[in-house]
């Protein structure tokens, strides 16, 4: 069952794993221990080269450290190379103040990163399934996302110098708990995923049961329509690239100034985007508190018939009308001349700003 879901998938998305240099990320929980033990199997039919990576975030003190310890003798029982490290979140934490969840996937991405880097292989394979997905687009429609980040968890997207590859979206919680029992797997329970005070797992044990009551294939639906969204989407920002691109009338590091009037004249959907794609440029990394909300405030300042006015944004990104030109900028601007460009993945990676020369890239 399991193996027919994954190449159902494949397929539809056109995803060849044959021949690839696999990174995966391995907690030792039931998601990512079905994955690598699922990828392993795969190695000799499908010329799979695999590593494991394990981070232990050092939260549960030697309970974590065990995680440890039961991924490493599973990769040695089968012979899987074993990369692991043991990273401090909670000091990153508190010399950092960022959010617990933040912190931990940041230090777990960055050593995937590395790992994928010392051993010369492109892709990472993630358990994400296809329970996460549901939950991952009602808690940002909840949260108020807007554009891309709506269409949830994406099946592949570019990452360091390769790619994330997540096959076990068409799958569910139960379909990877039982697969990990025919497989005669015992995998890790971390005790965290099920405390209230995360908002996914309020999502897990609220939402979700009451949405498989109504269809247990609710799944595959939120599924089907995240990569509608994320093509969809693709189009859109190759759209707003190549009109933004004619509305921009100073374009610094820490200031982009638009032209209003042919702004305007631009569907409404791209103008969202736009809007967007300049907070994505000027944030780099965009705060929790900025949501939808805040590009219907642009948009209301651009249309207000007061020919001045000042939006104060987060950290301390400042969004000025004066007549006809609009400015979102930051204090001590450094002048450089940049200009928009579709990333060409034909993912939902948002487009980004690169150095104009000669009239191209």
């Amino acid at each position: 069952m399991v193996e027919a879901k994954v190449t159902a998938l494949l397929d539809r998305l056109s995803f060849e794993i044959e021949n690839k240099k696999v990174v995966v990320g391995v907690s030792g929980g039931p998601d990512s221990l079905a994955l690598l033990h699922y990828l392993w199997g795969q190695r000799e039919r499908k010329n799979l080269s695999i590593v494991a990576a394990h981070v232990d975030h050092m939260f549960r003190g030697q309970e974590s450290f065990e995680d440890a310890l039961f991924v490493k003798d599973y990769c040695e029982q089968k012979g899987i190379p074993f990369e692991m490290a043991r990273i401090n979140v909670p000091e990153i934490i508190k010399n950092t103040k960022k959010n617990s969840q933040v912190a931990s996937r940041q230090a777990r991405y960055e050593f995937f990163e590395k790992v994928m880097n010392k051993y010369g292989y492109n892709y990472l394979a993630l358990g994400h399934h296809g329970d996460d997905q549901v939950e991952t687009i009602l808690m940002r429609l909840t949260r108020g996302s807007s554009s891309a980040a709506r269409a949830g968890i994406p099946f592949t997207r570019p990452f360091g110098n390769g790619y994330i590859f997540r096959p076990f979206l068409s799958l569910t919680k139960v379909e990877l708990v039982e697969y990990c029992l025919k497989q005669n797997l015992v995998p890790r329970i971390d005790p965290s995923n099920k405390k209230s005070t995360y908002s996914r797992n309020r999502f897990r044990k609220e939402v979700l049961p009451f949405l498989k009551a109504e269809n247990q294939h609710v799944h595959e639906h939120f599924q089907r329509f995240s990569e509608e969204l994320q093509s969809d989407e693709a189009l859109l920002q190759e759209l707003t690239v190549q009109r933004m691109n004619k509305v921009m009338k100073k374009r610094e590091k820490n200031k982009i100034a638009i032209d209003i009037i042919p702004f305007l004249e631009m569907p409404i959907s791209l103008q969202r985007r736009g809007i967007q794609l300049i907070l994505n440029y000027l944030y780099k990394v965009i705060p929790v508190s900025l949501s939808a909300l805040h590009i219907d405030h642009v948009l209301s300042l651009i249309r207000h018939q007061h020919p001045s006015g000042t939006l104060d944004f987060p950290n301390g990104l400042k969004v000025i009308r004066s007549y006809s030109l609009l400015s979102f900028q930051f204090e001590g601007s450094e002048s450089h001349t940049y200009f928009f460009r579709n990333d060409g993945t034909g993912s939902n990676r948002i487009t980004y700003w690169g150095k104009y020369k000669n009239g191209c890239s």
